[in-house]
C-alpha cells in the first residue's frame, strides 16, 4: 500500500510542487537523550538565519512562496506554512525544546534547508493517506483541543478514510495520527511549490533518512511524489 497519494486537484493548483516521502518502519522513538536533541535543534536555529536574512519578515523568499501558495485556496485566518511558523520563532529569539526524537529530527531538518516537513503514525492511519482539496466538514480535532474543527470547502488537507490529517499542507496536526515516543512506524513528508524548494527538499529528505536510520534504529524507504 502506497503510503501517500497526491490528488490531481494538486497538481492543477501547484504544478511544479514536489513531495519528498520517507516510510519509516521499526523506529525507537522512547530516547532521553534530551541534551543531543537539543543540540541539534540549536545547530539547525543557526543555520535556519539565512532564510530570514531580509529584516522584513514576509519578504523572505521561503515565508512570501509559501504565503503565496496559501492565497489559492481555502484557509482558516491565521493559517500559514509550518516552516514559517519556525522561522517566526527563530526571527523573535526564541528557541526550540525537545518533544520526542522523530518531531526533534524532522523540526531541525525543516529548519536547516527552510522546507515544511511533517510526519504521521502509520499505525494510527485509516488505509492511504492522500493531499488533497477537503469537500468540506472532514473531521479535525487538532493537538490541544477537546473539540472537533472541520476543514473549510476548498481547503488543502491530508487525509484518510476516517478525516482531515493535517490541515491547510501540515499547518494544523490532529491529534489521531501525532507522532508519539510510542510510535514504531511513520511516514514523514516534505513539501516543496517550486524548483528551489524542491532541490533543497532532496537534499533535506536524504538528511532525514540519515537521522532517523541512525539515532532511531529504523530503516526507511524513500520516494518522490511529483507531476507527470
Amino acid at each position: 500500500m502506497q503510503a501517500l497519494k497526491i490528488d490531481e486537484e494538486i497538481w492543477q493548483m501547484f504544478p511544479e510542487a514536489r513531495f519528498e516521502v520517507l516510510v519509516v518502519k521499526g523506529i525507537n522513538n522512547q530516547s532521553k537523550a534530551d541534551e543531543y536533541y537539543q543540540e541539534l535543534l540549536d545547530r539547525a536555529i543557526e543555520k535556519s538565519q539565512k532564510y530570514i536574512a531580509n529584516d522584513v519578515f514576509r519578504d523572505n523568499p521561503v515565508v512570501s512562496e509559501w504565503r503565496t501558495a496559501f492565497t489559492k485556496f481555502k484557509k482558516k485566518k491565521g493559517a500559514r506554512a509550518s516552516i514559517e511558523a519556525l522561522l517566526k520563532r527563530v526571527s523573535q529569539g526564541k528557541s526550540l525544546s525537545p518533544i520526542n526524537p522523530l518531531v526533534d529530527i524532522y523540526n531541525s531538518i525543516s529548519l536547516e534547508y527552510g522546507v515544511p516537513c511533517g510526519g504521521e503514525d502509520l499505525q494510527k492511519m485509516d488505509g492511504t493517506m492522500h493531499l488533497g482539496v477537503a469537500k468540506g466538514g472532514e473531521s479535525f480535532r487538532p493537538l490541544g483541543s477537546d473539540e472537533d474543527e472541520p476543514a473549510l470547502p476548498g481547503e488543502v488537507i491530508y487525509y484518510d478514510a476516517t478525516g482531515a490529517i493535517c490541515r491547510c499542507f501540515n499547518w494544523r496536526e490532529a491529534q489521531r495520527t501525532m507522532l508519539t515516543e510510542d510510535t514504531t512506524d511513520a511516514v514523514m513528508v516534505i513539501e516543496a511549490i517550486n524548483a528551489d524548494q524542491a532541490q533543497r527538499a532532496k537534499s533535506a529528505i536524504e538528511k532525514l533518512k540519515e537521522l532517523v536510520e541512525s539515532k532511531l534504529n529504523a530503516t526507511g524507504e524513500h520516494f518522490t511524489l511529483q507531476a507527470q
